[in-house]
């Protein structure tokens, strides 16, 4: 049977958020030191003394990184992978053979089982060869078939796949339609319910591996019906089952050796057994696997800022102007003091996150979320500066380069393949929402029911009740803290004094949180839609818990004999540069343009400026904005490419 021919699914806001919200994890069942930050605590009993992995963790991570360096060295060509884009069969398969396709998967299925630690160092490492092997890892391992599996799977499927995922076959996440992107709740993707099998029925865009894999996670919508709770579900699907066509190999302006894809489904059948989790569990399946997944994003984003800094060093001081080298002139330094501080801090924060994600002893949903967030925004300006201070070079392709002599430097090739991670795995935007949304939780635990228009007086008046109990002992503790005495944090004085950036923290966390609390009194229902105003204040939340991650960081490293008195001034400069940062956020917290915004949007959709737009010829070509993803039997040729 098949599903019958779709309308485009048209929802409400409210239904919108509804549905994203019924995804979310709704409990706090473990400490989070982000959460407790955005609640002007500043809990650095948390993350202080910064957790550490096991020696057998670091002997068998170090282990493959040494082999992993020399593959990387000699067998991946990321000039050749961007000329040609495409990563050769050769290069996969000697990654299989590595055991690179099974790092996060447990040695029991056939996996090395390393750390989220290990793995992001792993993956900083490849993606420094080449961001497209990176990326095909990544999506293999962090949101593909391995990673819900290992969290939801039943122990026959854990048996059934893992082997392969960690030995030969790749795989991919479905959840991106043609007009459905970050808001789920139009999924138009269908699984019908037929005997023992589900029925598939749509098409996906923007498949990352999925031109090449073997095995596909597909979210989709499933009916209500008898016996069916419904609801949009999870699925482990054969890609080599009759019905699906990789109708598209898509190009893009970075990472041009990605195998992303558009994908029909027509009449596909799944098992039921294939079904991960019950019925309706779809979107919190995928949630939960992105609070880990994301993190890989935060580790591409950091080789990226040790190469941007290998080859400022080397170029600034090779380059001269005026008689010095261009670093020595105050305006190249401080870019490149940018890099390096930021570099150290961006470390600082996937370390510190993926080790918190290793132990499970603290709730990370909001922590992987800023590092994804704040490292994707600092990695695409580091390159960016790379780029100016290597003014025309960084311009240049590294094919020009060299074909007139010079080194071969890919800085506008870094600049392209950043830009998409403000764009992966959810937009920075969108990642401002959801932080601000967990950030705010504990806010709408208690007295949400009293801005919510569907509940009734009886709901409104016990809510007050309870917030008033809440207030009444979270507010006095806003007002004074430890960030207001000079003693506190002396353990982060040795030569260079970080405890002031700590103390920094402390009370900035505190304004935060009576800045948030202000807010919501002042907007109660319509804080949702302040949109400019909640991304501001994850902002700020993003950069005091870099400070912090960086000033721990420096720390274990001073305890440890590791570059010490240098990780100090490291920090020391990151955490001046951000306090200017959040200073500035701060006053743009209540002085902005966004009221002025809104109306000059209303204009432009009005076409009260459109005579702003004469003058111009437009070069796009014709052709609707969004393809048309109507559910039937493929018309194209079938493109997929299993890699063996």
């Amino acid at each position: 049977m098949s599903a019958p021919p779709l309308k485009k699914t048209t929802v409400t806001e409210r239904e919108a958020r509804q549905v994203a919200e019924a995804a979310r994890e709704q409990d706090w069942r473990k400490p989070s030191f982000a959460k407790e930050l955005f609640l002007g605590r500043l809990r650095l009993d948390l993350i202080h003394p910064h957790p550490l992995p096991t020696d057998e963790a670091v002997r068998r991570g170090e282990q493959f990184l040494t082999k992993l360096r020399a593959f990387c060295e000699t067998k991946i060509d990321g000039a050749l992978i961007e000329r040609e884009a495409r990563i050769p069969d050769e290069v996969v398969q000697g990654l299989k053979e590595l055991g690179a396709l099974g790092m996060k998967i447990d040695p029991k299925y056939g996996g090395l089982g390393l750390t989220q630690v290990y793995y992001n160092k792993a993956l900083a490492l490849v993606g420094s060869a080449s961001p497209a092997v990176g990326v095909l890892l990544s999506a293999h391992q962090s949101i593909g078939v391995p990673q819900p599996l290992k969290m939801f799977g039943t122990p026959e499927q854990k048996q059934a796949f893992l082997p392969r995922c960690a030995t030969t076959a790749v795989s991919a996440f479905l959840l991106t339609e043609p007009d459905v992107g970050s808001d789920p709740a139009r999924l138009a993707t269908t699984a019908v319910p037929d005997g023992d099998d589900y029925v598939l029925d749509g098409v996906k865009l923007w498949t990352t591996n999925g031109v090449v894999a073997d095995l596909l996670v597909v979210m989709a919508r499933v009916p209500k019906s008898d016996g069916h709770k419904g609801g949009i579900t999870a699925f482990v699907v054969e890609t080599d089952s009759p019905g699906i066509t990789v109708e598209n190999r898509n190009a893009f302006m970075g990472l041009r050796g990605i195998e992303n894809g558009v994908t029909r489904f027509h009449r596909v059948r799944v098992p039921a057994a294939h079904r991960i989790g019950p019925e309706g569990a779809g979107l919190k399946i995928a949630l939960t696997t992105l609070n880990t997944g994301r993190l890989s994003l935060p580790a591409s984003c950091v080789a990226a800022g040790k190469w941007c800094l290998k080859i400022a060093r080397e170029w600034s001081t090779a380059r001269e102007q005026w008689g010095k080298p261009i670093a020595h002139h105050e305006a190249v330094g401080a870019k490149i003091s940018f890099i390096a501080a930021t570099t150290f801090a961006l470390e600082a924060v996937l370390d510190l996150s993926s080790q918190m994600a290793d132990e499970d002893r603290n709730d990370i949903r909001i922590e992987g979320a800023l590092a994804k967030l704040f490292a994707s925004e600092m990695g695409w300006r580091m390159a960016d500066e790379l780029v100016q201070i290597r003014g025309g070079r960084g311009f240049e392709t590294a094919d020009s380069l060299a074909a007139r002599g010079e080194r071969a430097v890919p800085a506008e090739q870094l600049l392209r393949d950043l830009r998409i991670n403000r764009i992966f795995e959810g937009s920075t935007e969108i990642m401002h929402l959801l932080i601000a949304r967990e950030a705010v939780d504990a806010h709408l635990s208690v007295a949400g029911d009293l801005i919510d228009p569907d509940k009734s007086l009886q709901d409104k008046a016990r809510a007050g009740v309870n917030a008033g109990v809440f207030y009444a002992k979270w507010l006095p503790k806003l007002v004074t803290g430890p960030g207001q005495l000079p003693s506190a944090y002396a353990q982060f004085r040795h030569g260079v004094d970080l405890s002031g950036h700590l103390r920094y923290v402390e009370r900035h966390a505190r304004k935060l949180a009576r800045s948030t609390f202000y807010a919501m009194s002042r907007w109660q229902g319509r804080m949702e839609t302040k949109q400019g105003f909640l991304g501001r204040v994850v902002d700020i939340g993003a950069e005091l818990f870099a400070m912090s991650a960086a000033c721990v960081r420096a720390e274990l490293l001073r305890s440890r004999g590791e570059h010490g008195r240098e990780a100090y001034q490291l920090a020391d400069a990151f955490c001046r540069q951000a306090r200017l940062r959040v200073d500035a956020l701060f006053t743009s917290l209540w002085a902005n343009t966004d009221d002025l915004d809104r109306k000059v949007v209303k204009g432009v959709l009005s076409g009260t400026y459109e005579w702003l737009e004469q003058g111009i010829v437009d070069p796009s070509g014709e052709g609707p904005w969004i393809a048309d993803a109507t559910p039937g039997p493929s018309e194209r040729e079938n493109v997929h490419r299993p890699l063996g």
